[in-house]
């Protein structure tokens, strides 16, 4: 099998550097292969370079490890891009959140749904283009794999907007899989889950027992009665209610709904994440030094980029349970033209969605509240428009008031003025 080439964009990230690593160091299949690590910062390239350097020569992958600040440096010849960047994460995001609480409006996180995703978009979405119209140019044929969020308005906007080939991946619905697993006091492994919907916001059709097919749905449903009331408390209000498990924790599901600020309004630890990038920093230096043994770090992560990207690569055919992609009628009713999040079955060149059909209709109408949102936020980034922004926060469920609406505008306006613009 010809090598292939996989540029990662936001490599620098070690949060999502290094499951990927531990995918890719352990895919024989794409041994020989080069990997292109680009990012802007260059101490944490250097970080995540040096480390694919250990494992590259502990794994025997014999793979070409490239480093660039340039990404146009990098593209020539690449067949698969993934993407994990972010413009200034935490303290961006640190005004996302708070800035709407300012002005009463309560929220949940403000990453994905709400005010804080839309701002979150206006900054990241015109990088992303910028990026996709590299791809045409200078590696046509290649796909993009995005992690970076907001993932349903991002997929939305490349595929709406470019001619790249790009689906999202996310691991929420293992996520779920991990509590269905819990509450019926089972493994994880011993199950297998399906569900449809939107980013952070899809609804499990279907619990099954890997090994015999029993559908486990009944018996979760009454172990659920008598589960612990303190866990994922705002996810089985929504259970109770609309008589599907959804997806993929309180406050992310929460982001999404008028009522979600219920799940709670602490937002992201930032505190952790700084104290957790220390760590992770700590380990990685100690990896390189030779100070820390490999150890998990040559095991799979369980994330589904690798998988994809062999699967596309080899023609070993691949289904993965969840990937974020343009719908197209794949769940019928709901708009074509909005991001979705559903199976998808992976073969030579190749990415075909499973057709969900129809969805109960609590859940289409549970959806619906965001595919508005969704739209006129991506259509408010591609245009870089204020006017447009306004409209985009006044449909979305989570406003309650258009004095609030209008003072979050300006505000977040002149905090991501530098990032904003026309894309079209």
């Amino acid at each position: 099998m010809k090598p292939t080439k996989i540029v990662f964009i936001g490599a620098g990230s070690m949060s999502f550097g290094i499951p990927t690593y531990r995918d890719l160091f352990t895919t024989p299949e794409l041994s020989g292969s080069t990997l292109s690590l680009v990012d802007i910062d260059p101490e944490n390239l250097d970080r995540m370079y040096e480390l694919a350097l250990v494992m590259n020569e502990k794994s025997g992958m014999g793979l070409t490890i490239e480093k660039h600040l340039d990404r146009r440096e990098a593209l020539p010849g690449a067949e698969f891009i993934v993407n994990s960047l972010a413009i200034e994460r935490c303290e961006l995001w640190k005004h996302d959140f708070q800035v709407p609480l300012k002005h009463g409006i309560r929220h949940c996180l403000g990453e994905n749904g709400g005010p804080g995703a839309l701002f979150f978009g206006m900054r990241t979405i015109p990088l992303i283009m910028d990026i996709c119209r590299d791809i045409e140019e200078l590696c046509p044929n290649a796909w993009f794999l995005n992690f970076s969020n907001p993932e349903s308005r991002i997929v939305l906007a490349v595929n709406k907007y470019t001619n790249v080939k790009c689906i999202g991946l996310c691991h929420g619905l293992f996520m779920a899989q991990y509590d269905i697993a819990h509450i019926l006091g089972r493994d994880h492994r011993e199950i297998e889950v399906s569900g449809a919907g939107m980013n952070h916001f899809q609804w499990i059709l279907s619990i099954m027992d890997k090994e015999t097919g029993e559908d486990l749905y009944p018996s979760f449903r009454e172990k659920e009665k008598e589960f612990d009331a303190s866990f994922r408390p705002f996810t089985r209000k929504m259970f109770h209610a609309f008589d599907l498990w959804p997806t993929c924790s309180d406050d992310h599901l929460g982001e999404y709904l008028p009522y979600g600020y219920e799940a709670g309004m602490e937002g992201y630890n930032f505190e952790w994440d700084e104290q957790d990038r220390v760590r992770m920093k700590q380990e990685i230096a100690d990896t390189i030094s030779g100070k820390r043994e490999l150890g998990e770090w040559l095991t799979k992560s369980g994330e589904k980029a690798i998988e994809v990207i062999t699967a596309l690569h080899t023609g070993k055919r691949a289904n993965i349970p969840s990937a974020v992609v343009y719908n197209g009628g794949a769940i019928s009713n709901l708009p074509a033209d909005v991001a979705v999040e559903i199976p998808i079955v992976v073969e030579k060149d190749r990415i075909t969605k499973l057709h969900v059909g129809g969805l109960p209709q609590q859940i289409r109408s549970a959806l619906s509240l965001q595919c508005g949102a969704q739209q006129m936020a991506v259509d408010a980034a591609m245009h870089g428009s204020k006017a447009m922004a306004r409209q985009a926060l006044l449909v979305d469920p989570v406003i309650n008031s258009t004095d609030a609406a209008e003072k979050i505008l300006e505000e977040l306006w002149e905090i991501n003025r530098p990032y904003i613009k026309s894309s079209l």
